[in-house]
Protein backbone atom coordinates (compact mmCIF):
# COMPACT_ATOMS: atom_id res chain seq x y z
CA UNK A 1 0.00 0.00 0.00
CA UNK A 2 1.59 3.44 -0.94
CA UNK A 3 1.19 6.65 0.59
CA UNK A 4 -2.02 8.90 -0.11
CA UNK A 5 -0.45 10.76 -2.80
CA UNK A 6 -1.49 14.08 -4.39
CA UNK A 7 -3.93 14.79 -7.45
CA UNK A 8 -1.49 16.31 -10.02
CA UNK A 9 -2.61 20.10 -10.93
CA UNK A 10 -1.07 22.53 -13.23
CA UNK A 11 -0.95 25.07 -10.11
CA UNK A 12 1.11 22.07 -8.00
CA UNK A 13 3.16 19.32 -10.39
CA UNK A 14 6.07 21.91 -9.77
CA UNK A 15 6.01 21.10 -6.45
CA UNK A 16 5.58 17.58 -6.30
CA UNK A 17 7.63 16.96 -9.18
CA UNK A 18 10.43 19.32 -7.64
CA UNK A 19 12.55 16.72 -5.71
CA UNK A 20 12.98 14.56 -9.24
CA UNK A 21 16.46 16.43 -9.29
CA UNK A 22 16.98 16.59 -5.35
CA UNK A 23 16.39 20.23 -5.29
CA UNK A 24 13.28 21.80 -2.72
CA UNK A 25 11.34 24.34 -4.96
CA UNK A 26 8.62 26.67 -3.09
CA UNK A 27 6.78 29.33 -5.03
CA UNK A 28 8.72 32.44 -4.81
CA UNK A 29 7.14 36.24 -5.98
CA UNK A 30 9.68 37.37 -8.72
CA UNK A 31 8.45 40.93 -7.81
CA UNK A 32 9.41 41.04 -3.85
CA UNK A 33 11.28 37.70 -3.26
CA UNK A 34 8.37 36.85 -0.42
CA UNK A 35 8.45 32.87 -0.38
CA UNK A 36 5.00 31.17 -0.40
CA UNK A 37 3.14 27.76 1.06
CA UNK A 38 1.00 26.69 0.16
CA UNK A 39 1.01 28.39 -3.42
CA UNK A 40 -1.81 30.82 -4.11
CA UNK A 41 -1.64 32.80 -6.88
CA UNK A 42 -1.12 36.40 -6.05
CA UNK A 43 1.67 37.25 -3.59
CA UNK A 44 0.38 38.00 -0.18
CA UNK A 45 3.54 40.76 0.79
CA UNK A 46 3.09 42.63 -2.51
CA UNK A 47 -0.07 41.46 -4.39
CA UNK A 48 2.22 40.57 -7.38
CA UNK A 49 0.45 37.62 -9.68
CA UNK A 50 4.07 37.21 -10.49
CA UNK A 51 5.60 34.01 -9.18
CA UNK A 52 7.89 31.10 -10.43
CA UNK A 53 9.17 27.65 -8.47
CA UNK A 54 12.46 28.82 -6.26
CA UNK A 55 14.73 26.53 -5.22
CA UNK A 56 15.64 26.70 -1.43
CA UNK A 57 18.06 24.80 0.95
CA UNK A 58 16.14 22.22 1.70
CA UNK A 59 17.21 23.34 5.43
CA UNK A 60 15.24 23.57 8.62
CA UNK A 61 14.11 23.20 11.63
CA UNK A 62 11.38 21.16 13.80
CA UNK A 63 8.51 23.67 15.12
CA UNK A 64 6.27 20.99 16.53
CA UNK A 65 5.42 17.59 15.75
CA UNK A 66 3.41 14.66 17.12
CA UNK A 67 4.32 10.98 17.29
CA UNK A 68 1.52 9.05 15.55
CA UNK A 69 0.48 5.62 17.17
CA UNK A 70 -3.09 5.33 15.51
CA UNK A 71 -3.27 3.06 12.24
CA UNK A 72 -4.98 6.26 10.15
CA UNK A 73 -3.94 4.81 6.74
CA UNK A 74 -2.42 1.06 6.16
CA UNK A 75 0.27 2.61 4.39
CA UNK A 76 1.75 4.25 7.61
CA UNK A 77 2.58 1.66 10.51
CA UNK A 78 2.93 3.01 13.60
CA UNK A 79 4.73 4.75 15.13
CA UNK A 80 5.90 7.41 12.92
CA UNK A 81 6.73 11.12 13.07
CA UNK A 82 4.58 14.14 11.47
CA UNK A 83 6.54 17.06 11.80
CA UNK A 84 6.52 21.00 10.80
CA UNK A 85 9.39 22.02 9.57
CA UNK A 86 10.48 26.03 9.56
CA UNK A 87 12.35 26.56 6.42
CA UNK A 88 16.13 27.73 6.71
CA UNK A 89 15.18 31.01 4.55
CA UNK A 90 11.94 32.01 6.37
CA UNK A 91 10.91 30.60 9.34
CA UNK A 92 7.40 31.95 8.18
CA UNK A 93 7.23 29.26 5.65
CA UNK A 94 6.28 25.40 7.06
CA UNK A 95 6.05 22.37 5.50
CA UNK A 96 3.91 19.61 6.99
CA UNK A 97 6.51 16.47 6.51
CA UNK A 98 7.63 13.12 8.13
CA UNK A 99 11.08 12.98 10.42
CA UNK A 100 12.66 9.78 8.92
CA UNK A 101 15.83 8.78 9.85
CA UNK A 102 15.79 8.40 13.59
CA UNK A 103 13.50 6.94 16.04
CA UNK A 104 9.98 8.77 16.27
CA UNK A 105 10.89 9.12 20.24
CA UNK A 106 13.69 10.95 19.25
CA UNK A 107 12.30 13.62 17.53
CA UNK A 108 12.45 17.03 19.05
CA UNK A 109 11.73 20.62 18.82
CA UNK A 110 14.76 22.62 17.61
CA UNK A 111 16.01 20.11 15.59
CA UNK A 112 17.97 20.67 12.68
CA UNK A 113 16.73 19.03 9.36
CA UNK A 114 17.66 18.46 5.79
CA UNK A 115 15.17 17.08 2.73
CA UNK A 116 15.59 14.05 1.00
CA UNK A 117 12.65 13.26 -1.42
CA UNK A 118 11.02 9.26 -1.71
CA UNK A 119 9.35 8.72 -5.00
CA UNK A 120 5.94 7.10 -5.40
CA UNK A 121 4.72 6.78 -9.26
CA UNK A 122 5.35 10.68 -10.27
CA UNK A 123 5.70 12.35 -6.87
CA UNK A 124 8.28 13.21 -5.09
CA UNK A 125 7.66 13.36 -1.13
CA UNK A 126 10.09 15.71 0.57
CA UNK A 127 11.05 13.91 3.87
CA UNK A 128 12.95 15.32 6.43
CA UNK A 129 16.20 13.95 8.34
CA UNK A 130 17.69 15.19 11.74
CA UNK A 131 21.26 17.22 10.75
CA UNK A 132 21.74 18.73 14.23
CA UNK A 133 19.96 20.96 17.05
CA UNK A 134 18.89 24.69 17.53
CA UNK A 135 17.21 26.94 19.68
CA UNK A 136 14.28 26.77 17.16
CA UNK A 137 11.37 27.89 19.46
CA UNK A 138 12.63 31.45 19.52
CA UNK A 139 11.99 31.63 15.67
CA UNK A 140 7.84 31.15 16.52
CA UNK A 141 6.79 34.10 17.71
CA UNK A 142 4.65 34.63 20.72
CA UNK A 143 1.41 34.66 20.02
CA UNK A 144 -0.48 38.24 20.55
CA UNK A 145 -3.83 39.53 21.14
CA UNK A 146 -4.63 41.71 18.12
CA UNK A 147 -6.89 44.89 18.27
CA UNK A 148 -9.85 43.46 15.75
CA UNK A 149 -12.27 46.00 13.91
CA UNK A 150 -14.73 48.06 16.82
CA UNK A 151 -17.80 47.60 15.54
CA UNK A 152 -18.96 50.66 12.99
CA UNK A 153 -22.67 51.38 15.20
CA UNK A 154 -23.63 51.60 18.22
CA UNK A 155 -26.52 49.31 17.32
CA UNK A 156 -26.25 44.99 17.68
CA UNK A 157 -27.59 42.47 15.17
CA UNK A 158 -26.97 40.07 18.43
CA UNK A 159 -29.26 42.20 20.53
CA UNK A 160 -32.73 42.15 17.61
CA UNK A 161 -32.55 38.18 18.20
CA UNK A 162 -33.35 35.72 21.20
CA UNK A 163 -32.74 31.79 21.16
CA UNK A 164 -36.22 30.62 21.72
CA UNK A 165 -35.91 27.57 21.99
CA UNK A 166 -33.18 23.76 21.71
CA UNK A 167 -33.78 20.34 21.09
CA UNK A 168 -31.83 17.07 21.16
CA UNK A 169 -32.53 13.82 19.61
CA UNK A 170 -31.50 10.28 21.35
CA UNK A 171 -27.63 10.58 21.73
CA UNK A 172 -25.30 7.28 21.96
CA UNK A 173 -22.48 5.04 20.35
CA UNK A 174 -23.65 3.06 17.00
CA UNK A 175 -27.47 3.92 17.64
CA UNK A 176 -28.14 2.32 14.31
CA UNK A 177 -31.03 5.33 13.66
CA UNK A 178 -31.11 6.84 10.07
CA UNK A 179 -29.62 10.35 10.54
CA UNK A 180 -32.59 12.23 9.12
CA UNK A 181 -34.40 10.69 12.30
CA UNK A 182 -32.09 11.93 14.35
CA UNK A 183 -32.64 15.31 13.02
CA UNK A 184 -36.59 15.50 12.96
CA UNK A 185 -36.69 13.91 16.67
CA UNK A 186 -34.42 17.08 17.44
CA UNK A 187 -36.05 19.79 15.47
CA UNK A 188 -39.37 19.08 16.36
CA UNK A 189 -38.32 19.01 20.53
CA UNK A 190 -36.99 22.34 19.60
CA UNK A 191 -39.95 23.58 18.25
CA UNK A 192 -42.27 22.68 20.43
CA UNK A 193 -39.67 23.70 23.43
CA UNK A 194 -40.46 27.50 22.04
CA UNK A 195 -44.14 27.16 21.87
CA UNK A 196 -43.95 27.48 17.99
CA UNK A 197 -45.31 24.93 15.38
CA UNK A 198 -43.95 24.46 12.42
CA UNK A 199 -45.72 26.90 10.31
CA UNK A 200 -43.85 29.25 12.59
CA UNK A 201 -40.48 28.76 11.29
CA UNK A 202 -39.78 30.70 8.35
CA UNK A 203 -35.78 29.55 8.26
CA UNK A 204 -33.27 26.90 8.00
CA UNK A 205 -30.12 26.70 9.07
CA UNK A 206 -27.06 24.38 9.21
CA UNK A 207 -23.34 22.81 9.42
CA UNK A 208 -21.66 21.40 7.41
CA UNK A 209 -24.59 20.76 4.83
CA UNK A 210 -24.43 18.01 2.32
CA UNK A 211 -21.49 16.01 3.47
CA UNK A 212 -21.10 12.28 4.09
CA UNK A 213 -18.50 10.45 6.43
CA UNK A 214 -21.45 10.59 8.69
CA UNK A 215 -20.94 14.29 9.39
CA UNK A 216 -24.59 15.27 8.03
CA UNK A 217 -28.24 14.22 7.76
CA UNK A 218 -28.37 15.80 4.19
CA UNK A 219 -28.58 19.27 4.51
CA UNK A 220 -31.68 22.18 4.47
CA UNK A 221 -32.53 19.92 1.23
CA UNK A 222 -33.09 16.78 3.43
CA UNK A 223 -34.67 18.32 5.94
CA UNK A 224 -37.03 20.71 3.82
CA UNK A 225 -38.42 17.32 2.17
CA UNK A 226 -38.86 15.61 5.52
CA UNK A 227 -41.00 18.39 7.56
CA UNK A 228 -42.19 20.49 4.03
CA UNK A 229 -41.40 23.69 5.47
CA UNK A 230 -41.55 26.94 3.13
CA UNK A 231 -38.24 28.74 4.40
CA UNK A 232 -37.76 32.42 3.33
CA UNK A 233 -34.23 31.70 3.81
CA UNK A 234 -31.78 28.94 3.93
CA UNK A 235 -28.49 28.46 5.04
CA UNK A 236 -26.24 24.87 4.68
CA UNK A 237 -22.35 25.07 4.43
CA UNK A 238 -18.85 24.20 5.99
CA UNK A 239 -16.99 27.81 5.66
CA UNK A 240 -18.70 29.16 8.53
CA UNK A 241 -17.67 30.62 12.00
CA UNK A 242 -17.29 27.20 13.18
CA UNK A 243 -20.17 24.68 13.60
CA UNK A 244 -21.94 27.52 15.63
CA UNK A 245 -22.01 29.88 12.70
CA UNK A 246 -25.20 28.32 11.11
CA UNK A 247 -26.95 30.07 14.50
CA UNK A 248 -24.44 33.02 13.45
CA UNK A 249 -25.95 33.15 10.22
CA UNK A 250 -29.65 32.55 11.55
CA UNK A 251 -29.39 35.87 13.61
CA UNK A 252 -28.04 37.81 11.00
CA UNK A 253 -31.17 36.38 8.84
CA UNK A 254 -33.38 37.17 11.65
CA UNK A 255 -32.14 40.89 12.66
CA UNK A 256 -31.89 41.40 8.97
CA UNK A 257 -35.77 40.95 8.58
CA UNK A 258 -35.36 37.91 6.40
CA UNK A 259 -37.19 35.91 8.68
CA UNK A 260 -38.99 35.39 12.26
CA UNK A 261 -37.99 31.98 13.50
CA UNK A 262 -35.16 29.74 12.44
CA UNK A 263 -34.22 26.29 12.83
CA UNK A 264 -30.94 25.61 13.43
CA UNK A 265 -30.07 22.12 13.41
CA UNK A 266 -26.73 19.56 13.18
CA UNK A 267 -26.24 15.75 12.95
CA UNK A 268 -23.44 13.50 13.57
CA UNK A 269 -23.90 9.62 13.52
CA UNK A 270 -20.49 8.79 13.01
CA UNK A 271 -20.44 5.66 15.14
CA UNK A 272 -23.20 4.26 13.14
CA UNK A 273 -21.46 5.58 9.78
CA UNK A 274 -18.08 3.52 10.85
CA UNK A 275 -19.85 0.02 12.41
CA UNK A 276 -21.98 -0.19 8.64
CA UNK A 277 -18.71 0.02 7.03
CA UNK A 278 -19.76 3.04 4.89
CA UNK A 279 -16.30 5.17 4.73
CA UNK A 280 -14.59 4.97 1.39
CA UNK A 281 -11.94 2.45 0.61
CA UNK A 282 -8.42 3.25 1.33
CA UNK A 283 -6.16 2.62 -2.17
CA UNK A 284 -7.36 3.93 -5.42
CA UNK A 285 -7.98 7.67 -5.54
CA UNK A 286 -5.40 10.53 -5.07
CA UNK A 287 -6.08 12.98 -2.54
CA UNK A 288 -6.80 16.82 -3.36
CA UNK A 289 -8.06 19.82 -1.66
CA UNK A 290 -6.75 22.43 1.30
CA UNK A 291 -6.89 19.90 4.27
CA UNK A 292 -5.06 16.68 2.42
CA UNK A 293 -3.27 17.69 -0.07
CA UNK A 294 -0.60 18.80 2.21
CA UNK A 295 -1.50 16.65 4.93
CA UNK A 296 -2.12 12.64 3.89
CA UNK A 297 0.98 12.06 1.87
CA UNK A 298 2.69 12.00 5.13
CA UNK A 299 0.53 9.92 7.30
CA UNK A 300 -1.15 13.28 8.83
CA UNK A 301 -4.90 12.03 8.37
CA UNK A 302 -6.68 13.37 11.30
CA UNK A 303 -7.32 16.86 13.01
CA UNK A 304 -5.30 15.12 16.59
CA UNK A 305 -2.45 15.20 14.01
CA UNK A 306 -2.70 18.80 13.24
CA UNK A 307 -3.48 20.15 16.57
CA UNK A 308 -1.55 17.53 18.20
CA UNK A 309 1.92 19.38 16.62
CA UNK A 310 0.46 22.28 18.20
CA UNK A 311 -0.06 21.02 21.81
CA UNK A 312 3.25 19.70 21.54
CA UNK A 313 5.03 23.03 20.69
CA UNK A 314 2.62 24.38 23.32
CA UNK A 315 3.72 21.68 26.00
CA UNK A 316 7.54 22.74 24.95
CA UNK A 317 7.27 26.67 24.86
CA UNK A 318 5.76 26.89 28.33
CA UNK A 319 6.65 24.18 30.35
CA UNK A 320 3.61 22.40 30.66
CA UNK A 321 3.26 18.94 31.25
CA UNK A 322 0.41 16.33 29.51
CA UNK A 323 -1.29 16.63 33.23
CA UNK A 324 -2.41 20.00 32.13
CA UNK A 325 -4.54 18.53 29.87
CA UNK A 326 -5.33 15.87 31.75
CA UNK A 327 -7.33 18.16 34.39
CA UNK A 328 -9.72 19.42 30.85
CA UNK A 329 -10.88 15.57 30.83
CA UNK A 330 -11.41 14.47 34.39
CA UNK A 331 -13.20 17.75 34.52
CA UNK A 332 -15.39 16.56 31.82
CA UNK A 333 -15.55 13.12 32.88
CA UNK A 334 -16.58 14.18 36.10
CA UNK A 335 -19.59 16.74 35.07
CA UNK A 336 -20.54 13.60 32.68
CA UNK A 337 -21.06 11.74 35.85
CA UNK A 338 -24.35 14.37 36.41
CA UNK A 339 -25.71 13.77 33.35
CA UNK A 340 -27.70 10.82 32.50
CA UNK A 341 -27.09 11.27 28.14
CA UNK A 342 -23.64 11.72 28.88
CA UNK A 343 -21.90 8.65 26.76
CA UNK A 344 -18.98 8.46 29.61
CA UNK A 345 -19.94 8.65 32.95
CA UNK A 346 -17.89 6.49 34.69
CA UNK A 347 -15.09 8.22 36.83
CA UNK A 348 -11.53 8.92 35.39
CA UNK A 349 -8.28 9.73 37.81
CA UNK A 350 -5.15 11.19 36.94
CA UNK A 351 -3.60 7.50 36.46
CA UNK A 352 -6.30 6.23 33.92
CA UNK A 353 -5.72 9.50 31.92
CA UNK A 354 -2.11 8.98 31.90
CA UNK A 355 -1.99 5.54 31.06
CA UNK A 356 -4.85 5.59 28.47
CA UNK A 357 -3.72 4.14 24.59
CA UNK A 358 -1.38 6.77 23.12
CA UNK A 359 -2.81 8.37 19.89
CA UNK A 360 -0.90 10.79 18.42
CA UNK A 361 1.48 12.74 20.81
CA UNK A 362 0.71 14.46 23.15
CA UNK A 363 -2.48 12.93 22.95
CA UNK A 364 -3.95 9.79 24.51
CA UNK A 365 -7.64 8.07 24.29
CA UNK A 366 -8.88 10.49 26.87
CA UNK A 367 -7.58 13.21 25.17
CA UNK A 368 -10.56 12.96 22.05
CA UNK A 369 -13.82 13.80 22.24
CA UNK A 370 -16.09 10.73 21.27
CA UNK A 371 -17.94 10.03 17.92
CA UNK A 372 -21.62 9.06 18.24
CA UNK A 373 -24.88 9.69 17.10
CA UNK A 374 -27.17 12.79 18.14
CA UNK A 375 -28.59 15.88 16.54
CA UNK A 376 -29.31 18.74 18.37
CA UNK A 377 -31.33 22.00 17.25
CA UNK A 378 -31.58 25.50 18.06
CA UNK A 379 -34.49 27.76 17.02
CA UNK A 380 -33.48 31.64 17.13
CA UNK A 381 -36.27 33.87 17.02
CA UNK A 382 -37.02 37.89 16.52
CA UNK A 383 -36.45 39.53 19.97
CA UNK A 384 -40.11 41.07 20.20
CA UNK A 385 -41.23 37.06 21.27
CA UNK A 386 -39.10 36.92 24.07
CA UNK A 387 -42.12 37.83 26.44
CA UNK A 388 -44.36 35.41 24.71
CA UNK A 389 -42.39 32.63 25.34
CA UNK A 390 -43.10 29.60 27.76
CA UNK A 391 -39.06 29.39 29.16
CA UNK A 392 -37.01 31.98 29.62
CA UNK A 393 -35.55 33.23 26.43
CA UNK A 394 -31.83 33.39 26.11
CA UNK A 395 -30.69 36.94 24.38
CA UNK A 396 -27.27 37.12 22.93
CA UNK A 397 -24.53 40.00 24.28
CA UNK A 398 -21.94 39.37 22.10
CA UNK A 399 -20.45 37.46 18.79
CA UNK A 400 -16.82 37.31 17.81
CA UNK A 401 -16.21 35.92 14.60
CA UNK A 402 -13.30 38.15 13.11
CA UNK A 403 -10.10 36.21 11.49
CA UNK A 404 -6.82 37.62 12.33
CA UNK A 405 -4.62 34.57 11.98
CA UNK A 406 -3.75 32.66 8.46
CA UNK A 407 -6.53 30.11 7.80
CA UNK A 408 -4.23 27.17 8.22
CA UNK A 409 -3.84 24.60 10.12
CA UNK A 410 -0.16 24.90 9.90
CA UNK A 411 0.95 28.37 8.41
CA UNK A 412 0.86 30.43 11.29
CA UNK A 413 -0.27 30.02 15.05
CA UNK A 414 1.58 27.34 16.65
CA UNK A 415 1.20 27.89 19.82
CA UNK A 416 -2.36 27.58 20.23
CA UNK A 417 -5.32 25.92 18.28
CA UNK A 418 -6.01 28.12 15.11
CA UNK A 419 -8.52 30.60 15.00
CA UNK A 420 -9.30 30.99 18.70
CA UNK A 421 -7.42 34.31 19.58
CA UNK A 422 -8.82 36.57 16.95
CA UNK A 423 -12.42 35.62 17.57
CA UNK A 424 -12.40 35.61 21.23
CA UNK A 425 -10.93 39.47 20.77
CA UNK A 426 -13.30 40.08 18.38
CA UNK A 427 -16.09 39.20 21.24
CA UNK A 428 -14.95 41.50 23.62
CA UNK A 429 -15.35 44.28 21.43
CA UNK A 430 -18.72 43.93 21.14
CA UNK A 431 -19.80 44.22 24.78
CA UNK A 432 -19.12 46.17 28.38
CA UNK A 433 -18.32 42.59 29.68
CA UNK A 434 -15.43 40.79 30.77
CA UNK A 435 -14.52 37.36 31.53
CA UNK A 436 -14.85 38.16 35.55
CA UNK A 437 -18.76 38.85 34.48
CA UNK A 438 -18.84 34.95 33.05
CA UNK A 439 -20.58 32.27 34.77
CA UNK A 440 -20.06 28.88 33.09
CA UNK A 441 -17.85 28.60 29.89
CA UNK A 442 -18.79 26.10 27.31
CA UNK A 443 -15.41 25.50 25.34
CA UNK A 444 -14.63 23.54 23.00
CA UNK A 445 -13.28 20.11 23.68
CA UNK A 446 -12.43 18.40 20.32
CA UNK A 447 -9.06 17.91 21.93
CA UNK A 448 -8.39 18.48 25.35
CA UNK A 449 -5.92 21.21 24.14
CA UNK A 450 -8.61 22.90 22.54
CA UNK A 451 -9.96 23.76 25.61
CA UNK A 452 -7.01 24.72 26.90
CA UNK A 453 -6.44 27.70 24.18
CA UNK A 454 -10.15 28.70 24.24
CA UNK A 455 -9.49 29.46 28.24
CA UNK A 456 -6.13 31.40 27.51
CA UNK A 457 -7.42 33.17 24.01
CA UNK A 458 -10.65 34.46 25.99
CA UNK A 459 -8.49 36.35 28.43
CA UNK A 460 -9.37 33.89 31.60
CA UNK A 461 -5.45 33.96 32.09
CA UNK A 462 -2.45 34.82 29.71
CA UNK A 463 -1.06 32.98 27.35
CA UNK A 464 1.48 29.95 28.76
CA UNK A 465 -0.64 30.44 32.26
CA UNK A 466 -3.43 27.98 32.00
CA UNK A 467 -1.00 25.08 34.18
CA UNK A 468 -0.91 27.32 37.25
CA UNK A 469 -4.33 28.68 36.71
CA UNK A 470 -6.20 25.42 36.78
CA UNK A 471 -5.15 25.20 40.46
CA UNK A 472 -5.19 21.16 39.64
CA UNK A 473 -8.60 21.54 37.84
CA UNK A 474 -10.36 23.26 41.07
CA UNK A 475 -10.90 26.50 38.88
CA UNK A 476 -13.17 24.74 36.14
CA UNK A 477 -14.60 22.35 38.25
CA UNK A 478 -18.58 22.68 38.75
CA UNK A 479 -18.38 24.30 41.99
CA UNK A 480 -15.16 26.48 40.94
CA UNK A 481 -14.55 29.73 39.95
CA UNK A 482 -14.91 29.33 36.32
CA UNK A 483 -17.42 26.08 36.11
CA UNK A 484 -16.24 24.37 32.27
CA UNK A 485 -18.25 22.25 30.37
CA UNK A 486 -20.84 21.05 33.34
CA UNK A 487 -22.20 18.30 30.67
CA UNK A 488 -19.10 16.65 29.83
CA UNK A 489 -18.13 18.36 27.11
CA UNK A 490 -16.98 16.76 23.76
CA UNK A 491 -14.80 13.89 25.53
CA UNK A 492 -16.88 12.71 27.78
CA UNK A 493 -20.98 13.55 26.49
CA UNK A 494 -19.96 13.17 22.62
CA UNK A 495 -18.89 15.04 19.98
CA UNK A 496 -21.98 16.63 18.55
CA UNK A 497 -19.43 19.48 16.97
CA UNK A 498 -20.31 22.29 18.88
CA UNK A 499 -23.97 22.05 19.00
CA UNK A 500 -23.92 20.39 22.51
CA UNK A 501 -22.25 23.38 23.72
CA UNK A 502 -25.61 25.52 22.67
CA UNK A 503 -27.85 23.12 24.08
CA UNK A 504 -25.69 22.64 27.55
CA UNK A 505 -25.80 26.67 27.55
CA UNK A 506 -29.17 27.26 27.40
CA UNK A 507 -30.13 24.42 29.97
CA UNK A 508 -27.94 26.22 32.51
CA UNK A 509 -28.92 29.56 31.62
CA UNK A 510 -33.16 28.56 31.94
CA UNK A 511 -31.39 26.86 35.11
CA UNK A 512 -32.74 23.43 33.82
CA UNK A 513 -29.47 21.82 34.26
CA UNK A 514 -30.09 18.94 37.38
CA UNK A 515 -27.72 17.87 39.05
CA UNK A 516 -25.02 19.61 37.02
CA UNK A 517 -26.55 22.96 37.28
CA UNK A 518 -24.33 25.77 38.19
CA UNK A 519 -26.18 28.00 40.78
CA UNK A 520 -26.85 31.59 39.77
CA UNK A 521 -26.08 31.33 35.80
CA UNK A 522 -26.52 34.70 34.23
CA UNK A 523 -24.13 34.40 31.64
CA UNK A 524 -22.48 32.03 29.68
CA UNK A 525 -19.69 31.64 26.78
CA UNK A 526 -19.94 29.28 23.93
CA UNK A 527 -16.99 28.74 21.78
CA UNK A 528 -17.82 27.20 18.86
CA UNK A 529 -14.78 25.41 15.96
CA UNK A 530 -11.86 23.19 16.75
CA UNK A 531 -9.99 24.16 13.96
CA UNK A 532 -10.58 26.78 10.83
CA UNK A 533 -12.67 28.91 11.04
CA UNK A 534 -14.00 29.66 14.78
CA UNK A 535 -16.36 31.79 16.47
CA UNK A 536 -17.88 32.59 19.91
CA UNK A 537 -20.64 33.87 21.64
CA UNK A 538 -21.87 35.24 24.68
CA UNK A 539 -25.27 34.57 26.33
CA UNK A 540 -27.44 35.72 28.96
CA UNK A 541 -30.51 34.61 30.56
CA UNK A 542 -33.29 37.51 29.70
CA UNK A 543 -34.42 39.12 33.15
CA UNK A 544 -37.07 41.20 31.88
Amino acid sequence: MTRPLPQLTPMNEWFWTSGADDRLRIQGCTECRTLVHPPVPVCPACRSRSWAPTVVSGRGTVVAFTVNHHPWHPAFEPPYAIANVALAEDATVHLTTNIVGCDPDDVSIGQEVAVRFEQHEDVWIPLFEPTGTSDAVNRVPEPQRPAPRAPVASDRYEHRVVLSGVGRSAIGRRLMVDPLSLTVDACLEAVADGGLTLDDIDGLSTYPGMVGMGLSEGGVTAVEEALRLHPTWINGGGELPGPGGAVIAAMLAVAGGLCRHVLCFRTVWESTYAALRLGPGSGGGRVSGPLLEWRAPFGAMSAANWIGMNANHYLHRYGATRELLGWIAINDRANAARNPAAIYREPMTMDDYLSARPITSPFGLYDCDVPCDASVAVVVSDATVAADLPKPAIRIEAVGTQITERISWDQDTLTHEPQVIGQSSHMWTRTSLRPGDVDVAMMYDGFTFNAITWIEALGFCGFGEAKDWLDGGRRIALDGELPVNPHGGQLSEGRTHGFGFIYEAVQQLRRDAGERQVAGAKTAVVTSGGGTPSGVMLLQRDET
